[in-house]
């Protein structure tokens, strides 16, 4: 694998899903993240005759994390693109709204109140 400095290193599975699970942290969908990885591991074994980098790797991460969860995905992104601004956060998640069918059944919506909120669905804690 070559990061962006150029360095080439060994990949590690390991150190892939502790960046996704990081990401996942108390979303629920703890149970997807070894199929995430295995995923992205068969994507890159595919790839053949191309040496895998990190900007590779990000991008399949991010392209699976959009689909299955999209806090997970939100929290991926900023930090592999090194946000620095709310209003990239903002730029993020309006993507995702222009893109809805990445929206799955039972997921919380990041674009409107839908009541599926981490404080209960009417706002109480």
């Amino acid at each position: 694998m070559r990061k962006q400095s150029g360095v080439v290193e060994p990949f590690e599975r390991s150190k892939l899903k502790r960046s996704i699970q990081v990401a996942c942290a108390k979303r629920p969908v703890a149970d997807s993240i070894d199929e995430l990885v295995d995923a992205i591991e068969e994507e890159l074994a595919s790839s053949a005759g191309r040496e895998a980098n990190t900007a590779r790797i990000g991008e399949l991460v991010m392209e699976r994390l959009s689909g299955l969860d999209q806090v997970a995905y939100v929290r991926f992104a900023s930090v592999y693109r090194n946000f620095q601004e709310t209003t990239e956060f903002e730029r993020e998640v309006h993507e995702l709204q222009r893109r809805r069918r990445y929206e799955k059944p039972g997921q919380a919506d990041l674009f409107r109140g839908s009541g599926n909120r981490a404080d209960g669905p009417s706002g109480e804690e």
